[in-house]
């Protein structure tokens, strides 16, 4: 069943940016798994809390991203700017709403 999954990721002291940066390259590799977008998110208010979406028609997918050998070589090589366990969450994603371009250029005039 399609969804959004969520990747709660939290740094470890002074790695925040370079946590940042690191889910920055990884995430777009969801596209190749099947991702239909991505994005990732950093809170203003605790800047070592990065949240990690994707949205995927089939769980299966992003199982073959997280456990794929991108992921496989991020997770031996970021360990230790992140804090352990990550428990990623599925989400069915009820409504939507945006506004279309044109809108928001009209808008701003």
């Amino acid at each position: 069943m399609a969804g959004i999954v969520l990747v709660p990721w939290y740094a470890t002291v002074w790695r925040g940016d370079r946590l940042e940066a690191a889910v920055e390259e990884i995430a777009p590799v969801a596209l190749r798994y099947g991702a239909t977008e991505y994005e990732v998110l950093r809170s203003r208010d605790d800047r070592y809390r990065i949240r990690q979406t994707a949205a995927f028609e089939r769980k299966i997918d992003f199982e073959r991203y997280w456990y794929g050998p991108e992921f496989e070589v991020f997770r031996g090589e970021y360990a230790s700017w992140y804090q352990v366990p990550i428990v990623y969450e599925w989400y069915e994603r009820t409504v939507r709403g945006a506004l279309e371009p044109e809108a928001v250029a009209a808008n701003g005039e």
